[in-house]
């Protein structure tokens, strides 16, 4: 099965970080978040990628392009007939990554249009590439098979970012550091059907958290799988910090594998 990522879009909010590389690049743990990304999926058994390229997307592809010079023991032969011989193996050789460039300007949704023609299967996974969560993608899976909707999108219930407080008036009778939100949201780890193409209307300009989701939504195609368990984005700087922590301290949560 299939695993489409967005990697196009230009992270404004991380601008400390994106002005140099694109977001799905930004490290955690010296390694990109797209990477931490691409071995959930390949712990539950998917290591068919196809990344939907954008802002500095010739960036992800030199990382790929050498990935094993990055990762292994290197010997050189030089002269005339150069050699080079790589000492050792890493997890990731039996992945299989497409690098689709999506253009520098395309939605979210004409992004996921350009990718379906590269998607073989009739049911895919799809999310954006600056989120982790330890969520079991099976069962994910086995959910929207057993509801037969086009559309499931793991919601999740994220962490405060603020302290909440309780007022009387103007006088504080509580305070509580970070509450979880009593709300679900969508956690943007998604099943599809590859008939949501259908869907996809306006090309290049399609938003697919706009129109698409809203009809498919009103036609009770969009399913919710409800994940309890951790998850994280990463739109700011403060949240990189926050997740580089949880790996420096070896406890971090969506670390699977």
């Amino acid at each position: 099965m299939e695993v489409v990522i967005l990697c196009g879009g230009l992270g404004t909010r991380l601008r400390e970080e994106t002005e140099f590389r694109p977001k799905p690049m930004v490290p955690i743990g010296g390694r990109p978040i797209l990477w931490h990304i691409m071995k959930i999926y390949a712990h539950y058994g998917h290591k068919r990628f196809i990344l939907c390229l954008g802002y500095k997307g010739e960036i992800i592809k030199d990382y790929f392009r050498n990935y094993h010079w990055n990762t292994c023991d290197v010997t050189l032969r030089l002269g005339a007939k150069p050699q080079i011989h790589y000492h050792g193996k890493h997890e990731e050789e039996d992945w299989e990554v497409t690098l689709l460039d999506t253009g520098l300007q395309t939605q979210t949704g004409g992004r996921l249009l350009r990718a379906l023609s590269f998607v073989q299967s009739e049911t895919f996974l799809f999310t954006y590439g600056d989120g982790v969560t330890n969520s079991d993608i099976n069962q994910s899976i086995e959910f929207h098979r057993q509801h037969g909707a086009i559309v499931t999108v793991t919601a999740v219930k994220p962490s405060g970012r603020f302290g909440e407080l309780a007022l009387d008036g103007q006088t504080i009778t509580a305070f509580r550091e970070k509450p979880e939100k009593e709300t679900f949201v969508s956690g943007g780890f998604f099943v599809m059907n590859k008939s949501v193409g259908q869907y996809l209307e306006g090309g290049d300009a399609c938003v697919l958290e706009r129109t698409p989701l809203e009809r498919l939504t009103r036609e009770g195609q969009v399913k919710a799988y409800c994940h309890s368990g951790f998850w994280q984005c990463m739109d700011t700087a403060r949240e990189q910090d926050w997740l580089n922590q949880f790996w420096a301290a070896g406890n971090a949560p969506w670390k699977l594998w």
